[in-house]
């Protein structure tokens, strides 16, 4: 029992020096200025007395006196430290107003990316440089996209993009920018009748093609009926025309044996006679009376 006690009071003074003594005496050392933390992707620059004191770009533990020398305990008393982001960064404007060389009022949309390349310039040389480099990127669109031929305007933006990108840049690195990639990702019109008129254009012209394709399909389909009734009238006039020639040649054949004539014309009446839908009625021979009764009964 007399050794848990000790254990645990040591416990206890550990987690208390961890938790509450040790971030404390951390604070007091860095606002001493003894050291600093620089985090991936920053840079601290730090200010004494109107001049650039030193700058640590390099991310982890730095021990201030190292890098700064005697001042580096006055600069957070008696100065001032600025975290830059040097992390690169995106930004879209949309719709630039550009006119085209036939007069059509466009409006470009454009992304670029940019990034902190000199801390002393971007702090020091433009109160807002990243509202001066979105407003130098729209110049510049206005400036060399403007009486651009409409066609290159709508198909040719890898050209655009390098155009604003080439006067951008010299202008960039005065102020501590540096400017990354550019692209132009839209180009429209921003004047909504000449949309709704282009747009009924295209409308008029599809349905021109349509009935176009339409009428001739139509012409096609006729070409090729009367083409096919035309030879299938041909076909036609022939076999009629060959017809009595070959029944005459069959007469001919049958009419050559007297007996097999008779017996043709023979089968054809009875045929004929089959097929027709009159009443047959036989009648005993030598049975005037009878007769003389029947083709009265039919008279009536």
């Amino acid at each position: 029992m007399d050794a848990i006690i000790p254990f645990f009071t040591g416990a206890f003074i550990t987690f208390i020096g961890m938790w509450f003594v040790m971030p404390i005496a951390l604070f007091c050392l860095r606002l001493a200025g003894l050291y600093t933390i620089v985090d991936e992707g920053t840079c601290q620059v730090f200010i004494l007395f109107g001049r650039v004191a030193g700058i640590l770009s390099e991310p982890g533990i730095h021990i201030l006196p190292l890098k700064l020398g005697p001042s580096a305990f006055l600069v957070n008393w008696l100065g001032s430290r600025k975290v830059l982001d040097m992390r690169l960064d995106q930004q879209y404007l949309r719709s630039n107003p550009v006119n085209s060389e036939e007069g059509a009022p466009m409006g470009v949309g454009i992304w670029y990316e940019m990034y902190i390349s000199e801390p002393v310039s971007y702090l020091f040389k433009n109160a807002d440089p990243r509202g001066s480099l979105a407003a130098n990127v729209s110049n510049a669109v206005v400036r060399s996209l403007s009486n651009m031929p409409l066609e290159q305007m709508l198909i040719n933006r890898h050209g655009m993009s390098r155009m604003v990108r080439e006067d951008v840049t010299p202008r960039s690195h005065e102020w501590g920018y540096k400017l990354g990639s550019v692209y132009i990702r839209k180009v429209h019109f921003r004047d909504t009748g000449m949309t709704q008129q282009i747009e009924a254009k295209v409308v008029n012209r599809l349905r021109q093609v349509t009935s176009a394709i339409k009428q001739d399909g139509a012409n096609q389909v006729n070409i090729i009926t009367s083409t096919a009734e035309r030879q299938a009238a041909i076909e036609f006039a022939k076999a009629g025309a060959i017809r009595p020639r070959i029944v005459g040649q069959a007469m001919q054949a049958i009419t050559a044996d007297s007996e097999v004539a008779a017996a043709v014309f023979e089968i054809l009446e009875t045929q004929k006679i089959l097929e027709s839908k009159g009443a047959l009625t036989l009648v005993p021979q030598r049975n005037e009376l009878l007769n003389q009764l029947l083709a009265a009964g039919k008279n009536r």
